[in-house]
């Protein structure tokens, strides 16, 4: 997109959470001291898991259904970011864009959401394969049922008495501003106990892979050492979004969990993005190979 006017336009899907990480996004930016836009547009598009919410996820595979649409906007010069859910983009990128980077991490915890008067639950609703497979664990007679919907929908369901409980990403939560839900008990879930999606807490910034650079000042170190270190972990166990794996790096540790081999902890000391990305693919492929 050529620079002919002073305006930088977001692409974000159009579910509230979504508008509100893009504000958050615009907020960021506008702040970027030498930057050659004096004004950030949003650009409201619907994507594929929007449109179809008929869909079961855990069948069809969520790989690019969030995300499509604004990487379709990118590419066609309609706009210079997209904003998303670092959960939500799969491990590989369509050619010509690039990941510029990330605002800083939020908390990324899964939340227990379950109706009041439930204490162990016999009917858990959620799309996410990840979690799914982690909880069984804990709920092995456990009726599992789907659930779809922005973050309200999906709490009015809880409290409807459609199912006893579900997970939410704690992240999501609190940039809503959702700290209590009438009828609800809202438990947040250790990391060991669930271990969360690869880039969950963060939002990523897609772009065009030659205006990167410029985007760096505003974004966030620590957080993309993070992400692309989980993003490479779950590249190499072959996972995606809608997968039963899960990557997270707390520190200098990087929990995995893939079924079926179970979970496991690596440390990852190294400081360089690409030294701690190759010491995390070489753990979780060295352990993928062991008996």
């Amino acid at each position: 997109m050529p620079r002919s006017t002073t305006t930088l336009v977001l692409a974000t899907r159009r579910s509230p959470l979504a508008l509100r990480q893009a504000e958050m996004t615009r907020t960021a930016l506008a702040a970027m001291p030498g930057a050659w836009w004096k004004k950030i547009e949003l650009l409201e598009l619907s994507t594929t898991g929007d449109n179809r919410r008929d869909w079961s996820l855990a069948q069809t595979g969520g790989k690019g259904l969030f995300t499509r649409e604004l990487e379709d906007a990118l590419l066609e010069g309609r706009a210079h970011l997209a904003v998303h859910s670092s959960k939500d983009l799969p491990t590989t990128l369509p050619e010509g864009l690039t990941l510029a980077g990330f605002l800083p991490r939020a908390d990324p915890r899964d939340m227990l959401v379950r109706r009041e008067e439930i204490k162990i639950p016999q009917r858990v609703a959620t799309g996410s394969p990840r979690r799914r497979a982690q909880a069984q664990a804990w709920w092995p007679d456990v009726e599992w049922t789907e659930i779809r919907g922005n973050l309200d929908t999906r709490l009015k369901k809880i409290a409807q008495g459609e199912a006893d409980a579900t997970f939410l990403a704690a992240a999501g939560l609190d940039r809503l501003g959702i700290k209590t839900f009438l009828g609800l008990v809202f438990e947040k879930l250790s990391i060991e106990k669930m271990i969360p999606a690869a880039g969950q807490g963060a939002i990523a910034l897609e772009c065009r892979a030659e205006d990167a650079a410029q985007y760096a000042p505003a974004l966030c170190a620590k957080t993309a050492r993070a992400v692309f270190v989980e993003r490479a972990a779950l590249a190499a166990l072959g996972g995606g979004c809608q997968l039963s794996s899960a990557v997270h790096l707390a520190g200098n540790k990087l929990h995995v969990y893939h079924e079926p081999k179970g979970r496991a902890v690596f440390a990852v000391k190294n400081k360089s993005v690409e030294e701690a990305t190759a010491a995390a693919v070489a753990a979780v492929q060295a352990w993928l190979k062991s008996k």
